[in-house]
């Protein structure tokens, strides 16, 4: 996202100022400000809601300074939503009936926009989540969160919580395998969204009939995490060249029935803001 702002700036003669923290690949803040783009760093996480909310209070403090500034809040924002109807479409034409969709989750836009598009030619399409450990927006207790991309330490007011059937949780050693494996067998691949989606995407391939069409949305491609995902000294100075992962999730019944720390799904999804409510 941040990159299309860049873009838009560009085109539109906007300046354009992009809050971020230390965990941005550094290849990304190279290229945002190439395109022009100013970059703010925040140096201190929120001491509940993590560096997702201190970015949140960073630009706060940047729009109350500049009367003219705009935010897009792509948290909240519904043309986030709406945005993806052409993505949809084109699932649509090239596919037919989607019968079951795979998405990350992060701030809940794709996942929301596109499952509604095709749930107009097939009401009855199953809509996976997919989240990341340690992310708050299906349930489970904020945690330090390695994968960028998806999760949140916050609640996106357009994630739909009503359309997804279930939910997976997917560990950074588990996306590293699965992104690695499928550029090393696939010859596309992409970063940690993709790399959790994929593995997802694999198991309901796996696991419906073989007459299901299964769509799985890719959100990038593989060169923004050469420093990260792709580096075999970052990933071992992470843990994360830890082997093959199980071939199905582990099951919960509900959200709030484990903390989980390895692929792990429910079918029980809500609205976790209404259950503390």
């Amino acid at each position: 996202m941040g990159l299309g702002l860049a873009l838009a700036g560009q085109v539109y003669r906007h300046p354009v100022t992009l809050v971020t923290d230390p965990g941005l690949e550094p290849t990304i803040a190279r290229l945002l400000t190439a395109y022009g783009a100013r970059v703010d760093m925040v140096t201190e996480p929120h001491p509940v809601d993590g560096w997702q909310q201190a970015r949140k209070d960073r630009v706060a403090e940047l729009l109350a300074a500049d009367p003219q500034a705009w935010n897009p809040n792509q948290y909240g924002n519904p043309d986030n939503v709406d945005a993806y109807r052409p993505l949809a479409l084109e699932l649509f034409g090239q596919l037919g009936c989607v019968d079951i969709l795979v998405c990350s989750v992060g701030t809940g836009g794709h996942s929301a926009g596109v499952a509604r598009v095709l749930r107009e030619f097939n009401p009855e399409m199953r809509l996976i989540g997919v989240d990341t450990i340690g992310s708050t927006i299906f349930g489970q207790p904020a945690a330090s969160r390695l994968m960028r991309g998806l999760g949140s330490s916050i609640y996106p007011a357009n994630v739909d919580y009503g359309a997804f059937s279930e939910v997976h949780w997917v560990a950074p050693t588990e996306a590293v395998w699965s992104a690695r494996h499928l550029a090393a067998t696939r010859y596309a691949s992409g970063g940690w969204s993709v790399g959790a989606v994929g593995l997802v995407a694999g198991w309901a391939a796996r696991t419906f009939s073989p007459d299901t069409t299964i769509a799985a949305v890719f959100p990038d491609g593989p060169q923004r995490y050469f420093d990260t995902i792709y580096n075999d000294e970052y990933c071992v100075e992470h843990g994360l060249l830890g082997g093959e992962p199980p071939t199905e999730p582990d099951e919960i019944a509900t959200p709030t029935d484990a903390v989980v720390g390895r692929w792990t799904s429910t079918s029980t999804v809500v609205n976790p803001t209404l259950a503390v409510a």
